[in-house]
């Protein structure tokens, strides 16, 4: 049995195939489109999932009625034909039956059954789901039990996407660059007056809102122009953001000692740690986002646990890792572009489709914002070699650069150490995998136990995803590929 899960129509759409219980691929359209959260299915990312045969059923990771009313009651007209997904997915020659689940069950499914916990709450918080937007369940055995709720239009998601575009920034997409601008600003400036404008109150999970933000806030503050007003701006709605995740967790405590946290929001790392304090083991799936329910739309209807080994589920480019090229490449640049083995699913790149630095580098950092196209504030993520991690950071990481950690010796690695102390670290354990083998080359050649990891990409264009597009980024950003 072919089983495809489809999140798409609306941003980010992901496509991923099913063969009985095995999940054997997922990707983002973005990567075969070459458009940026790509909002719709393409034609080379339909024919590549064909590899496995033609899908004997689809599975819909929301239901589209339920969307058209919410889309109704918030004033955004009747799209009842925008929402019908028998047509839609026709138009792409795909005609198999359609099965539908929540977008919220969705995200829970996706993340509890991937987990490898057989007990577990659940929370899901994102910008909205049909009318959900945030929920809590628990997950005991194969079973996922609703416990809570919180409906349109008091949405933490929305929210921080209207912060974010209050701040300058693109809604829905750079949210991530918002929370890397807080460690420049004073989270106290504006702290209160965020909490007296926004929010009712927050208490027991529940947060409600005095505004619905679904059309933004750039009413809020006009008179705040500057560069450091947009920094404190994101410090303080970081800071509120942190406030509302851990006094919800503080509440779900009582529930399990394993969390599972998904959703949009939970792409937040800065924030990711505070579950810590509360549970003892905590999995967020690498793609927690919509995108991952491409996933979790199947999940939601087996009700099976499945083995979760990586995010290495996308395309794959064949051939050896490239490790000898690669520390070459380093050692005489700096800097190097790896392209190899099968494409990360996931906004983060994990060593298959990474642009990879030495960390040490007093200059490093600029050089590769300066080939990305980013803003020289932004951080770079270090990838290091597990047995060395308690040596140079201090705090929680796992293989998907998930938490923050404090770095030890910012002045030794200033590329990969934000304004605040902290890096967005990558720990890769003794396995077989490509980026371990060429950790392992690397601090045999060089005493360093770690390299600076950040997406093959620039700023407005999507991950490298096949070899014509590795070759392309290699001529046009003049940085080798192997």
């Amino acid at each position: 049995m072919i089983t495809w899960g489809i999140s798409a129509n609306s941003h980010d759409a992901a496509l991923a195939v099913f063969s009985d219980d095995s999940l054997e691929f997922a990707s983002h359209s973005e990567r075969f489109s070459g458009i940026k959260n790509d909002p719709h299915l393409h034609k080379d990312l339909i024919k590549y999932a064909k590899k496995w045969g033609e899908p004997d059923e689809i599975i819909w990771y929301e239901r589209p009625l339920v969307k058209t009313l919410r889309q109704l009651r918030a004033g955004q007209g009747w799209n009842y034909k925008e929402n019908n997904i028998r047509k839609y997915l026709r138009g792409y020659g795909i005609r198999a039956p359609i099965k539908y689940t929540s977008h919220h069950l969705s995200h829970a499914a996706g993340g509890y059954y991937t987990s490898g916990f057989d007990n577990a709450v659940v929370i899901c918080i994102d910008s909205i789901g049909e009318f959900e937007t945030y929920t809590a369940y628990l997950g005991r055995g194969s079973s996922l039990t609703k416990l809570d709720s919180q409906g349109y239009p008091h949405s933490v998601g929305l929210w921080y996407s209207a912060m974010t575009q209050r701040v300058g920034l693109k809604p829905n997409e750079d949210e991530y660059i918002l929370m890397g601008m807080a460690a420049y600003g004073n989270p106290k400036r504006f702290y209160q007056d965020i909490l007296n404008d926004f929010i009712y109150y927050v208490n027991s999970g529940e947060i409600l809102f005095k505004e619905n933000l679904h059309r933004g806030c750039m009413w809020w503050k006009p008179e705040l122009t500057t560069e450091q007003d947009m920094f404190d701006i994101a410090a303080a709605t970081q800071k509120v953001y942190e406030m509302i995740l851990e006094e919800t967790l503080r509440f779900w405590r009582r529930s399990s000692s394993n969390l599972v946290l998904m959703g949009g929001c939970a792409l937040n790392c800065s924030a990711n740690s505070i579950a810590y304090k509360y549970f003892d083991k905590v999995w967020i799936m690498p793609n927690p986002g919509d995108a991952g329910s491409a996933i979790g739309c199947v999940l939601a209807k087996k009700r099976k646990h499945i083995k979760f080994n990586n995010a290495y589920l996308g395309y794959n480019i064949e051939g050896d890792y490239p490790i000898d090229n690669l520390v070459k490449e380093l050692k005489q640049t700096g800097i190097a572009g790896v392209a190899n083995g099968c494409a990360e699913f996931g906004p983060r790149a994990l060593g298959n489709r990474s642009l990879l630095a030495d960390p040490r580098g007093a200059d490093i950092k600029d050089r590769v914002n300066e080939i990305k196209r980013r803003q020289k504030f932004r951080p770079f993520a270090p990838v290091i070699l597990s047995e060395h991690y308690d040596e140079h950071f201090d705090g929680r990481a796992n293989e998907y650069m998930q938490f923050t950690s404090r770095c030890k010796n910012p002045d030794l690695y200033p590329a990969i150490t934000h304004a605040d102390g902290t890096s967005r670290v990558q720990v890769v354990p003794k396995n077989n995998s490509g980026i371990r083998k060429l950790l392992e080359a690397w601090y045999e050649a060089t005493g360093c136990p770690m390299l600076l990891n950040t997406s093959l990409n620039i700023k407005g264009k999507p991950i490298v995803n096949n070899k014509r597009d590795a070759i392309l980024f290699e001529q046009e950003y003049n940085v080798k590929v192997f």
